[in-house]
């Protein structure tokens, strides 16, 4: 475990940037397009393969999911995601693993992926610790999913933070007596519906074929720098990548095929 002497720009977002934040894993997970996946610790059937299918998916276009780290819909985000291409932030100090349920999960996102906390040593988790833990969730993904949540709920708190944050807020669709607080956010006009899994994941590029390495190269382009950018940061390798077929440059823009 280290404190981190650098700030992470996400979370600048938040309402007070944390004094202090511990982590242990692969810091360059920071690095990638992230999204934030939550939802209820009791999902349904339908909502665990449709929450573990679209963090597969996400995940495939190069974007690293994070979640709680909890049960339930934290947990399937997490190993749909993979545990190498996952952020789990803690509720509790990283010497804690907690749920122990999830204790051989939240092990091995610390061995390949990162766990991220802002509580020191032996700090225990207490129902605030849940609240600010959400709020770094929200902020270090460019957008929220929630999967499915209950009204009053814990995922209602991050809804609440990505609107504070004017992060743009996804669900999937449920029947009309089930997660009721998604349902009410798409009666209000507060969230979009994922009705089709493939296509919504298809905006953020084609699936990657794993034999390709994926380096810091890859994550750049992931967020269809311009040109100049890429040049400048990675000078003749972004001419190499387009005779490749790795990438597309149109309209001054780069894309990875």
């Amino acid at each position: 475990m280290i404190e981190l002497d650098f700030e992470i720009n996400s979370l600048k977002s938040m309402k007070s940037y944390p004094n202090t934040l511990y982590a242990k894993g692969d810091l360059s997970l920071l690095n990638r397009p992230k999204v934030s996946i939550v939802g209820t610790r009791r999902p349904s059937p339908y909502t665990r393969q449709m929450t573990y299918i679209l963090a597969k998916a996400l995940s495939s276009r190069g974007l690293s999911i994070v979640s709680g780290g909890a049960m339930g819909v934290d947990a399937i985000s997490h190993q749909g995601a993979g545990v190498d291409n996952t952020i789990a932030v803690m509720a509790t100090s990283l010497d804690i693993r907690y749920p122990r349920v999830n204790s051989k999960l939240i092990k091995d996102i610390e061995s390949s992926g990162l766990t991220l906390s802002q509580f020191p040593p032996t700090f225990r988790a207490t129902p605030w610790s849940f609240i600010l833990r959400n709020e770094i969730v929200v902020a270090l993904g460019d957008f929220l999913i929630v999967t499915e949540a209950d009204l009053n709920s814990g995922s209602m708190h991050s809804v609440k933070f990505a609107m504070e944050m004017n992060k743009k807020i996804y669900v999937l669709p449920h029947r009309i007596d089930e997660s009721l607080a998604t349902n009410r956010l798409l009666e209000d006009g507060l969230a979009t519906p994922i009705y089709n899994i493939e296509n919504f994941a298809s905006q953020f590029g084609n699936a990657v074929d794993t034999s390709i390495e994926r380096d810091e190269f890859f994550y750049f382009c992931q967020k269809e720098p311009t040109l100049d950018s890429a040049v400048s940061k990675f000078g003749d390798r972004v001419y190499e990548a387009e005779l490749e077929g790795i990438i597309l440059i149109e309209n001054g823009l780069v894309r990875l095929i």
